[in-house]
């Protein structure tokens, strides 16, 4: 009676979930493989297209100028008659004028912006280390939503069998109304707690789907639990992947344009010199005639002091942003290790010890309970123990996936990326 009383309860809900649209499903591997495609990512390379479009803008050399001028225009005589070109009295010039950059101007200006491409490059691996890192937590948090609503759902419909079975035992006079109602409780709990869980599925649910630019809702597919005890390399060398991190190059890449930039800022001393010749033709005198000019600033009194200056303080100032990323990559990297070793070991504790026990005494509870030989507070306490355990556990398996998976993102990303 009591298990058709159960399935008699739990047909209407699968009544109602059935005739709803199954959301699409994803893997692990497809939901990284999204992340790094989304439009944050976009947004990255498109301010790298902007920097490599800034190295073509650099490299080159200042574009001659082209002159013409007419001249020597005798208002007060006239300038006599015949062809305006060939006969008339007026000095006609046409030139050409360039600009010497002297100093390696050009080769320091196109060396700043290369080294600014290379850390929008470095900035676009980044951004996509970053939005793994959140399709992974957000993928592993639905994970965790569909596993714990199934968890709740089991839990209510096991309260629920409990309490009908004590409704049916106050109408035979076998169980007092106080223990009805304490077991009525307890079905009331694990209703409001199953909600909580469909709440919370729904709402991981969209934040996956965000990050994977998703149109829709999504679901976890399978179960991709990292298996344990997996853990983080104690012997690996932290210091050469933090130099091998994306926010590490990108920071050094910056120093490099900076120190490009000071040794421009520098080379402003030397003056560019602008050369240039022209044809004259001027009737009367010479149809032949040419002129060569060579124009040089004179710069008395300011050697471009400030911009040197400036050019020397943003050097330094990347300079310390570079030591500032390094420590944060060996510290960021440090916790990244510390954290999977000690999550693996909880959730190993959870999965070997803890929770088997608290399933073994819930069983032992229930079969005492259905002899008669342990009071209902026994049982539900037993039950209560069982779910927060399990509960527990979950959570768990959850910090452990999230922090292994941070770690092999940082260290081995193509080994998880890999994964089918």
């Amino acid at each position: 009676m009591i298990l058709l009383s159960a399935v008699a309860c739990a047909l209407p809900g699968w009544a109602q979930n059935s005739a709803q649209p199954p959301s699409p499903q994803l893997t692990l591997a497809q939901a990284l493989a999204a992340a790094r495609d989304n439009s944050d990512v976009a947004q990255a390379r498109h301010a790298l297209a902007a920097a490599r479009a800034d190295v073509l803008s650099a490299d080159h050399a200042p574009a001659p100028v082209l002159s013409a001028k007419a001249a020597s225009i005798d208002l007060q005589n006239g300038i006599g008659g015949g062809n305006l070109v060939a006969r008339k009295r007026i000095d006609k010039s046409i030139g050409i004028d360039w600009t010497w950059e002297r100093g390696g101007k050009r080769a320091l200006r196109t060396q700043a912006a290369q080294r600014h491409a290379d850390a929008a490059q470095a900035d676009v691996e980044d951004t996509q280390t970053q939005q793994l890192q959140a399709a992974l937590s957000a993928y592993y948090d639905l994970l965790a939503a569909q596993e714990r609503l199934r968890e709740t759902t089991e839990i209510e419909r096991s309260a629920g069998a409990l309490a009908r079975l004590a409704a049916r035992r106050v109408q035979a006079g076998d169980l007092s109304a106080q223990d009805a109602a304490r077991t009525s409780i307890e079905a009331e709990r694990a209703r409001a707690e199953t909600q909580t869980a469909a709440l919370e599925r729904q709402q991981a649910a969209l934040a996956l789907a965000q990050i994977t630019a998703s149109a829709a809702a999504v679901e976890a597919a399978g179960t991709d639990w990292p298996a344990l005890p997996a853990t983080a390399d104690s012997a690996f060398d932290l210091n050469a992947a933090a130099e091998a991190r994306a926010d590490v190059r990108a920071a050094l890449a910056r120093v490099q344009a900076a120190q490009a930039a000071r040794d421009h800022a520098s080379a402003q001393r030397k003056s560019d010199w602008t050369v240039g010749a022209s044809y004259d033709h001027f009737p009367g005198t010479s149809n032949r005639l040419v002129e060569l000019r060579v124009s040089v600033p004179l710069q008395w009194g300011y050697h471009y002091e400030g911009e040197i200056a400036r050019a020397q303080a943003e050097y330094a100032q990347a300079q310390d942003a570079l030591d500032k990323t390094r420590r944060l990559a060996v510290l960021d990297l440090q916790h990244l290790q510390q954290a999977a070793a000690g999550a693996a070991q909880r959730a190993a504790s959870f999965d070997n010890g803890i929770l088997p026990r608290a399933r073994q005494v819930a069983q032992s509870a229930e079969l005492a309970y259905a002899k008669g030989a342990t009071p209902l507070t026994d049982l539900l306490d037993a039950r209560r123990t069982l779910r927060a355990t399990a509960l527990e556990a979950l959570a768990a398996r959850l910090e452990h996936a999230k922090a292994l998976g941070a770690w092999q993102l940082r260290t081995r990303p193509q080994a998880l990326l890999a994964t089918p």
